[in-house]
């Protein structure tokens, strides 16, 4: 066992002393070590609940012959942190996770890890970890939370910040503004629809470090808890057989992960984080491989903010499995891959079954014959930029308009509210990317703003920020190189015409090289916006949107 380095011979009776001295037994210690990662907290719903289900993945352990060993990890609500300054640590928190989760494994030499994330960055920070520390390994998320049906409307998180908007557009009073504050988040779990948090959740499954189930199953189901002693049950048989994250996180599993979320049209944020971990991996996953996969994969879901459903509707459909099996009539999975069940995709989903044709589209009927999510590349995005495609009006796939360019999300929020906005127009966001902000900031504001006054089939948001998975209408992000780096959004000023082509992927700017050269020439580099501690750092070492937001 790799655990032997701290608990056999006379010369780990110190390391044993200090073992006892926290109550575990001789028995204990002689048995596989499983470090349980827990990231609860009292300040994320999607967290708030997670010590039920650490007891669950413990007893798991122990019916199987194991001892569990629980620590901590931060978690970020991004909720919570959303439209100031606290958004930009949320990416940035997400290397933070992955570090100290390698740091206590690797320190520790357990045999194996259970982690339990739920939230935007704690599930791909702790899926590089799980790469990265390649130890036996498997992931049992907290689940999402239910969505609540209110005077015909089921709500989620994102429905209050476009309330804002409709209440500042005058159509909505502030009591019904409360009356959806009141309602929309029920109780713990992930946000409701296919957002980030949930993308992610579900596309564990696909890339084979989650049970079934693990994206979907509600957080205040008894199922969940019984597929949390699953998990811990299941990283004992993990360990005897030696089943590795290397053994599971191959180049074909990543394929798998961008063809589901096409399928389901998952938060854009999905491609930031994808080619992360596929990096901790040791494995290259770049923007054009997302396209080709989009080329081919329908998008099968339209879940919220894209379409009426909500996670627990692809639950009670089948879930992500059945989206799998949907996909796999014409041969758009890898299906020989190895999972944490122990056994292959193709057996995973053989007895799926789709129990909702509403939520998940045959693949003969599908809402698009192309994915959820697009890369978009032209003068002012070289490098690529991304929007989530299955959330943009028919009307706005094709648009030309007015540049409005802001330096900050701040600005942008302030004419926005004012009514400086007209249709239209093309609002930029820029400064906003990974080094720039620093940290990336999330974009819901803007987004919500847009769509709650009525403007989101007339206007359109370009950033290299980024967006919530609960953004919706003609918003791309992660546009690449970033304005603080010199990219050509740099360039661009108020009244330049913006033109956008999201079927034939480009994403323009109405100007000759030449001229985005000459302008680029006079642009001079801001100064850094924070100058010390994390975020100094980060901005620092952090790498473009293109490639993740990696730190190199």
């Amino acid at each position: 066992m790799r655990s032997d380095v701290i608990k056999k011979g006379i010369e780990r009776a110190p390391h044993r002393s200090l073992l006892k001295a926290m109550g575990y037994t001789d028995e204990e210690i002689s048995r596989p070590l499983i470090g349980v990662v827990n990231s609860v907290n009292e300040i994320v719903p999607g967290h708030i609940h997670l010590n039920r289900i650490a007891e669950a993945v413990k007893a798991g352990i122990r019916l199987a012959g194991g001892t569990p060993v629980e620590f901590g990890c931060i978690g970020i609500c991004d909720g919570i942190s959303m439209g100031h300054e606290g958004m930009k640590y949320s990416l940035a928190s997400r290397e933070l996770i992955a570090d100290s989760c390698e740091a206590m494994a690797l320190a520790h030499s357990f045999d194996g890890m259970v982690f339990i994330p739920n939230c935007d960055k704690i599930v791909p920070g702790m899926l590089m970890a799980a790469a990265r520390v390649n130890v036996p390994s498997i992931v049992i998320s907290g689940g999402p939370m239910l969505s609540l049906n209110v005077k015909g409307k089921q709500l989620d998180l994102n429905s209050v910040f476009e309330a804002v908007g409709s209440y500042k557009a005058g159509t909505m009073t502030e009591e019904e503004v409360l009356d959806y504050e009141d309602n929309a988040c029920p109780g713990c779990g992930s946000c409701s629809g296919m957002f980030t948090a949930n993308s992610m959740n579900c596309l564990t499954e696909v890339l084979g470090l989650g049970l079934p189930g693990n994206g979907t199953i509600p957080a205040v189901y008894a199922e969940r808890i019984r597929l949390a002693k699953k998990a811990g049950m299941k990283i004992m048989e993990l360990v005897e057989k030696d089943i590795k994250p290397s053994d599971i996180l191959v180049p074909e599993a990543f394929e798998n992960a961008l063809a589901v979320d096409m399928a389901l049209g998952c938060s854009t944020n999905s491609v930031l984080h994808l080619p992360a971990i596929a990096h901790s991996a040791g494995i290259s996953l770049n923007l054009d491989m997302i396209n080709s996969i989009s080329e081919k994969v329908p998008n099968l879901c339209k879940l919220a903010p894209s379409g009426p459903y909500h996670v627990q509707d692809l639950y009670m459909a089948g879930g992500v499995q059945a989206v799998m099996k949907e996909l796999s009539k014409k041969n758009l999975l890898h299906l020989n891959l190895i999972t944490v069940t122990g056994k292959t995709q193709a057996e995973n989903i053989r007895d799926a079954v789709v129990k909702d044709r509403n939520v998940i589209r045959d693949i003969e009927n599908p809402y698009s014959k192309t994915g959820g999510i697009a890369v978009l590349k032209g003068n002012i995005a070289p490098s690529g930029a991304v929007v989530k495609r299955a959330a943009v009006a028919e009307e706005m796939l094709c648009h030309s308009g007015p540049a409005r360019v802001f330096d900050s999300e701040d600005d942008a929020i302030k004419a926005i509210y004012g009514g400086e906005i007209r249709k239209g127009d093309v609002v930029i966001i820029r400064y906003e990317g990974p080094k720039g902000g620093p940290g990336m900031r999330e974009m819901l504001g803007p987004t919500s703003a847009i769509a709650g006054m009525g403007l989101d089939k007339d206007v359109a948001l370009i950033t290299d920020g980024r967006f919530s998975g609960a953004s919706r209408g003609a918003s791309i992000g992660h546009v690449s190189p970033e304005a603080a780096e010199g990219g050509p959004i740099a360039a661009v000023r108020d009244g330049d015409i913006i033109t956008i082509n999201i079927p034939e992927g480009k994403l323009d700017v109405n100007l000759s090289q030449q001229e985005i050269e000459e302008r680029m020439r006079a642009w001079k580099a801001p100064e850094p916006r924070i100058k010390k501690g994390y975020l100094a750092r980060y901005a620092r070492l952090v790498s473009s949107a293109d490639k993740g937001a990696i730190l190199e």
